[in-house]
């Protein structure tokens, strides 16, 4: 999911696997999800089953993946997929991970399973906190890169940076490597040319996980609204998303925001996203974006409820429900309107004619 392959390729490529990581999903890629899933299920289902179907042609004979946390069909859709990919005749392994605080026996049985290489729980904790550390690397070098793609100079250079970075974090080995590598990263964004003075929208991004982290899914919009002037703030990151929800899934601050609007989870992240609009518009943002799957229950009710908190916080939203009709010129048009209407705003409380 999003740009983190290679710290999931470092984990099980020293466990002892050979690692499949399939190409950034493509229109062809959601053709085959869209081919053979149900017509109902959303979008994440569809890729991610179209991404199997890819990686099974790649010769990948173990398919691993996490389970769901809270009351979200999500959590059941690795079962659905793979009796689907048995009935169209791929034999493989299916390992579901699910957070430690939910399963810690079925985790520890699958970790064991995965270690091919026998390795020692030494071993094993270092490479989780290697991986835990590339994970954190590539969330960082995705924050610079938001920040300086609405201010440089040269377009591109701040996508270039980026992907200089992940390519030597990829390549790193040990703890020291790791960090050796995220700095290094860093160093290469401060190089890029920007103007610091420009003045840029400030633009929350909030909904399901999936929609919100790969940018396949989204149309790349991340992108389209830094490429129009907007500095984007996603809600949600892999490293965040871990220190709340795998070893714990304790109360986090969205949840506590979200209290006089939405009291109670509703499944998949759509307390969360009522939350963090309310955290959004606290910090003066500009505007928010919500990103969600065709039918995804939580965030059709947190869209019901945004009206509510744009009205009270003064924070425009813009709403995306994304499916495999969804087209980037629909989106660029509708992102390209936000704009401007957001630019008229700011203009309008500074008193800029």
């Amino acid at each position: 999911m999003g740009p983190y392959s290679p710290a999931f390729r470092h984990l099980f490529s020293r466990l002892g696997w050979e690692v499949v990581v399939p190409d950034r999903p493509t229109q062809d890629t959601l053709s085959l999800g869209f081919k053979n899933a149900p017509e109902f299920f959303c979008v994440p289902f569809k890729i991610t089953l179209g991404t199997y179907i890819e990686a099974l042609e790649q010769g990948a004979e173990v398919l691993v993946t996490t389970g769901g946390v809270g009351p979200c069909r999500a959590g059941h859709y690795a079962q659905v997929q793979a009796d689907i990919l048995r009935r169209k005749g791929y034999a493989f392994d299916l390992v579901v991970l699910e957070p430690i605080a939910r399963d810690p026996l079925g985790l520890l049985r699958n970790v064991r399973r995965l270690n091919r290489n026998r390795a020692s729980i030494p071993r094993i904790v270092r490479l989780v906190r290697q991986v835990l550390k590339k994970i954190a690397a590539i969330d960082q070098f995705g924050a610079e890169l938001r920040r300086l793609r609405p201010r440089e100079l040269r377009r591109g250079s701040a996508e270039a940076a980026y992907d200089g970075a992940i390519k030597t974090l990829d390549a790193a080995e040990t703890l020291e490597d790791i960090e050796a590598a995220r700095r290094r990263g860093l160093e290469a964004f401060q190089a890029v040319a920007r103007d610091p003075e420009r003045p840029v929208l400030r633009i929350g991004l909030v909904g399901e996980i999936y929609v919100v982290l790969e940018p396949a899914s989204n149309l790349d919009i991340e992108k389209m609204l830094g490429e129009m002037g907007a500095e984007v703030q996603p809600s949600i990151t892999l490293s965040g998303w871990t220190a709340e929800n795998v070893v714990t899934e304790v109360g986090n601050r969205a949840k506590e925001a979200a209290g006089p609007y939405l009291g109670a989870a509703i499944g998949g992240h759509g307390q969360e996203s009522v939350g963090n609009a309310v955290l959004f518009a606290k910090r003066g943002f500009d505007g928010l974006v919500q990103l969600a799957p065709f039918t995804c229950i939580p965030e059709i009710v947190a869209r019901g409820i945004l009206p509510a908190v744009s009205r009270d916080l003064d924070l425009p939203v813009l709403s995306f429900f994304l499916d495999e009709q969804t087209g980037e010129a629909g989106v660029r048009t509708r992102c390209e309107a936000f704009v401007d209407m957001l630019w008229q705003r700011r203009r309008g409380k500074e008193g800029v004619a």
